[in-house]
């Protein structure tokens, strides 16, 4: 304990593992929740169901709430990078930090410009601009995935240029965005959103008909978001299966580590799958494991036989593969099986919906499968986590793999100044934590205004609304909308 607590690189990994692990928690809900704020106001506009309108309105509080907490959480990372991670900043600035101001100035800027309209703009806009305002929102959010996936993907595959004296020097801007990692990734992360934020959404709404609060409304969320979970949740677990194909194409240490393998399997053999193991770092082995034989060649090559072998953690000498395996081994489990779990539930979900078990009228019978979907709520943010330890955690000792160790990318800090900050951190990021819990429960407690009228005009037409500002639209459209 007293060596770690002496490690400066050690403490600026936790310092930088702790900020990332709490600032995921809310990106991950606004990215989703924004794409389902564009399915609903677009249900709106189409059917002018005033139920959906109050949908709308309700889940952008919830929205906002991440927003704001987001926000304020993913502020001392940037700060990182130049504190604790100085000499890495320095090497590979020209493209990282370029990357991170894209997301900074397209993605982030773009969000908050027009959530101001999203959020208060409804008697303000015409129907159309409003609605636009609400699709620049989801593409801000999501535009911010794309360029952070592209950055941290980098890492993981550096392409684009070459290092000289240690240095980063970009050849490509294109191919150096484009990494081989890039749209697996960010399609992966993409549906990780999306699937996170429909089953908190669905959460919510089976908790509230559990407890008899508007069942009807969030019944209506509950099947809104199972159409998408139908389509998102078998896309997703197909791009995991394509993202660990590469994985054991660019990073064969990872895989091993993620399968707790130690020998190395040859070509023309079958390759067993390991469901649990207990793996020992020291030893080189597992001290127990039970495997299903074969089952990895179906996995990764879909024979009963690999063409390919794939090499065991022996392979590397230790400095060179990733320590804390059992780690990488259950993250990467943890994530397959709430997958698994994810589709599976949408599938019994649907069963029951073409069987007319989902009706308003008669949902809150059905209390087996809503304590199941708020069980799920939570699991996606779990599934995010796990997903992302397994992402870097798997790629150590590198910070950049192959080209620059973790280890030589750190700051000479004093371990103390790297205790205090991650103190602070810490203690702020439990204050947020529970701030977010109490206001978002909060909203959720008081459910949505089914009195709030429609935007004023809005029945009449989707190109335009009469507010009090009836000055600045044209007489014909004023007259039109006030008959």
């Amino acid at each position: 304990m007293q060596d770690f607590l002496s490690n400066t690189v050690a403490l600026s990994r936790l310092q930088f593992a702790v900020t990332a692990i709490f600032h995921m928690l809310w990106p991950v809900l606004t990215t989703g929740m924004g794409i389902y704020l564009v399915i609903i106001e677009g249900l709106w506009l189409k059917t002018r169901n005033l139920d959906y309108y109050h949908h709308a309105r309700f889940w952008a509080r919830l929205y906002v709430l991440n927003f704001g907490i987001g926000v304020a959480t993913g502020l001392p990372m940037a700060f990182q990078f130049g504190l604790n991670w100085a000499p890495f900043s320095e090497s590979v600035g020209d493209f990282f930090g370029t990357v991170l101001g894209f997301e900074g100035t397209m993605a982030f800027m773009l969000e908050a410009s027009f959530l101001g309209i999203m959020l208060f703009g409804w008697d303000r806009v015409p129907p159309l601009i409003h609605y636009l305002a609400t699709i620049l929102v989801a593409i801000g959010a999501n535009l911010s995935t794309f360029w952070i996936l592209s950055a941290n993907s980098w890492l993981q595959t550096p392409a684009g240029g070459i290092f000289v004296d240690g240095k980063f020097v970009v050849q490509d801007y294109f191919a150096a965005i484009a990494n081989p990692f890039m749209v697996n990734s960010f399609l992966h992360m993409f549906f990780a959103t999306l699937e996170t934020s429909m089953f908190v959404i669905g959460g919510i709404s089976a908790w509230c008909i559990l407890t008899g609060r508007q069942p009807q409304f969030f019944a209506r969320s509950l099947q809104v978001i199972l159409v998408v979970v139908m389509a998102v949740a078998p896309l997703q677990i197909f791009i995991g299966h394509l993202s660990a194909e590469q994985v054991s194409v660019h990073q064969p240490a990872k895989l091993a580590a993620m399968e707790a393998l130690w020998e190395t399997v040859p070509a023309k053999t079958p390759a067993a799958w390991s469901v649990v193991a207990l793996p020992n770092d020291k030893a080189e082995k597992n001290d127990w494991e039970l495997s299903i034989p074969g089952a990895l060649s179906y996995i990764l090559e879909l024979k009963p036989q690999l063409d390919k072998p794939i090499q065991g953690l022996k392979d590397w000498a230790p400095v060179d593969r990733p320590r804390m395996v059992g780690l990488i081994y259950y993250s990467f489990r943890i994530m397959v099986a709430i997958g698994l779990f994810f589709a599976a539930l949408m599938a019994v979900t649907v069963l029951q919906w073409l069987r007319g078990k989902l009706k308003p009228e008669i949902i809150s019978q059905q209390k087996w499968l809503l304590r199941a979907w708020v069980f799920a709520a939570p699991l996606g943010y779990l599934a995010v986590e796990t997903g992302w330890i397994v992402r870097c955690v798997g790629r150590q000792p590198w910070i950049v793999y192959g080209e620059m160790r973790t280890a030589e990318s750190a700051s000479n800090l004093p371990p103390g100044e790297i205790l205090f900050s991650l103190t602070g951190l810490s203690v702020m990021y439990i204050v947020f934590l529970i701030a977010t819990l109490y206001f978002g429960s909060r909203i959720i407690r008081n459910g949505p205004d089914l009195t709030l009228p429609a935007p004023r005009g809005s029945e009449a037409s989707l190109w335009g609304t009469v507010t009090k500002h009836e000055t600045n639209r044209r007489p014909a459209e004023i007259a039109e909308v006030k008959e």
